[in-house]
């Protein structure tokens, strides 16, 4: 699923826990293993974009901070300063032995929710990929907040996967894929290789916690990943790093989970389906989601609550009666005048509103189902 000939564009995410032992040194040799694997697909003909993780532990050690770096946002944002040059060295320095050219990337969530800058990196991940350049892309964590960040690399690498067109996603981590309960406090859990469809039961498998204490993500990081990584079109797999030469380990034997996507989306619709903050949320009845399934837009009529406090054109999730976030669109009313017209027929909204009402609360070419 993730060769060469048939995943021709490929993100792999390098958690905190593989890439720094837990002394705060870099694991130069488990690196170069990976590097070398990366520098063979490359040679095949595959494209690969990395997100690691590291930077705030490999600072922390040089700082000498406390909890990793962690104990305060100042602290981390310090760390992180500090970290990310050495971190961007050793990638430059172990890509260069194979005769290959890094690029560094640092995003904030916002450069990925607001759509003109998703774009202009959308396009320097797209150039940098033609020049045969690997981009090491990682979270700006000296600048980002708590509001303005994403707090785990696993949804930071689906959504630089939605934003390269990727068509796979391998997450290396310290587990080797979704069980169905804790491994760690369960000795009969059973590991679950391919999931066809992220529902209820699905992510009720999911764990809060990272196993190591080192990184931010843990299962349910990586399950929230997969769905924004299988909306954008791309498969997801969630593979072990505990291993010298992990890509091509799993490329040989395929032991992990593989989140598997319905097919490729339009590239609009993929930032919709992958956004990450939104600004409230419209409820709708039953009627509406069936129409919202086949290909409709949402209509006042089929609406029946609306929370939050949203202007026209922001992000707005579209609930169904049971709660499940069934869409995510831009709206075409703000908050007061979508809470007046729901339930509303058409032929009414212009004497409510006091001027000519657009046709549909959310339009369908503004709109991605989950």
């Amino acid at each position: 699923m993730f060769g060469a000939a048939n995943c021709p564009r490929l993100v792999v995410k390098v958690g905190s826990a593989l890439l720094v032992s837990p002394d705060g040194q870099p694991r130069r040799d488990w690196l170069a293993s990976l590097v070398a694997d990366v520098a063979v697909r490359l040679a095949a003909g595959q494209q690969i974009v990395i997100v690691s993780s590291g930077a705030i532990a490999l600072g922390a050690r040089r700082l000498g901070l406390p909890k990793g770096g962690r104990a305060s946002l100042e602290d981390a944002q310090a760390a992180a300063a500090t970290g990310q040059i050495a971190l961007s060295s050793i990638w430059a320095e172990l890509l260069g032995h194979h005769g290959l050219t890094a690029a560094q990337l640092l995003v904030t969530l916002d450069d990925l929710e607001d759509r003109r800058r998703y774009l202009n990196v959308s396009a320097t991940l797209g150039r940098l990929l033609k020049l045969g350049v690997v981009p090491v892309v990682n979270e700006n964590d000296s600048v980002a907040t708590e509001e303005i960040r994403f707090g785990d690399n696993d949804r930071l690498a689906a959504r630089v996967g939605a934003a390269a067109r990727a068509t796979g996603v391998v997450l290396l981590s310290d587990i080797d894929g979704l069980y169905d309960s804790n491994p760690h406090s369960n000795p009969h859990a059973k590991l679950i290789p391919y999931v066809a469809q992220i529902d209820a039961t699905v992510a009720g498998m999911a764990d809060t916690k990272s196993s190591s204490g080192m990184g931010s993500g843990g299962m349910v990081s990586k399950v929230e990943a997969a769905r924004i990584a299988t909306g954008a079109g791309a498969n997801l797999a969630i593979a072990t790093g505990r291993i010298d030469h992990p890509l091509a380990r799993f490329g040989d034997t395929g032991h992990g989970t593989v989140f598997a996507t319905a097919g490729s989306a339009p590239a609009r619709k993929a930032w919709l389906s992958g956004g990450l903050t939104d600004r409230g949320s419209i409820r709708i009845d039953d009627g509406a989601a069936h129409a919202l399934a086949t290909g409709r837009s949402l209509l006042p009529a089929g609406a029946i609550g609306v929370e939050g406090d949203f202007a026209r054109g922001d992000l707005v999730r579209i609930v169904d009666a049971s709660g499940r976030v069934v869409a995510r669109g831009l709206t075409e009313y703000d908050a007061a005048d979508a809470a007046r017209i729901v339930g509303r027929r058409s032929d009414e909204l212009s004497e409510l509103l006091g001027y000519a009402p657009r046709s549909a609360l959310v339009h369908r070419s503004h709109m991605a189902l989950l």
